[in-house]
């Protein structure tokens, strides 16, 4: 299926509250990406699904799902989480110092085309998600 594809999808992966679902993650999402002829957003794709899921595992102790979905010539991923609190604005590159921490939403501040958040709850567990959209290109 080519990027121009008009034909929506989406799949959902529930994700124990471990470090190393990160790779899981990022590997299928590139899986996903690949059979569905979206080679070209993989990369991009890649480094903003580890940072929204890495922080949904990091800075809770429940679960965590990842969202991945095409609709309309976009690809939408998401990361719901067990804290209902709102996660940390974005920072900036501006300082060596901050490159670390707190990076994270400032990486899919640059990188999306549009990223947002909103409180959602999932099997009985109020949470959040935290969402970004990258479109194909023409």
């Amino acid at each position: 299926m080519p990027e121009n594809d008009p034909e929506p999808w989406e799949y959902s992966l529930s994700i124990p509250n471990d470090l190393r679902a990160v790779t899981v993650s990022r590997r299928t999402l590139r899986l996903i990406l690949t059979v569905h002829g979206l080679i070209g957003l993989v990369d991009v794709a890649e480094l903003l699904t580890a940072e929204l899921v890495s922080n949904a595992v990091r800075h809770t102790k429940g679960p965590v799902a990842l969202r991945v979905r095409w609709s309309a010539g976009a690809l939408w991923i998401g990361a719901w989480d067990a804290d209902p609190e709102p996660p940390e604005p974005p920072g900036c590159f501006e300082r060596p110092d901050e490159l670390e921490e707190g990076r994270g939403l400032a990486l899919v501040r640059a990188c999306a085309d549009l990223w947002g958040w909103q409180p959602q709850a999932r099997n009985g567990n109020r949470g959040k998600y935290v969402w970004c959209q990258l479109t194909a290109a023409a």
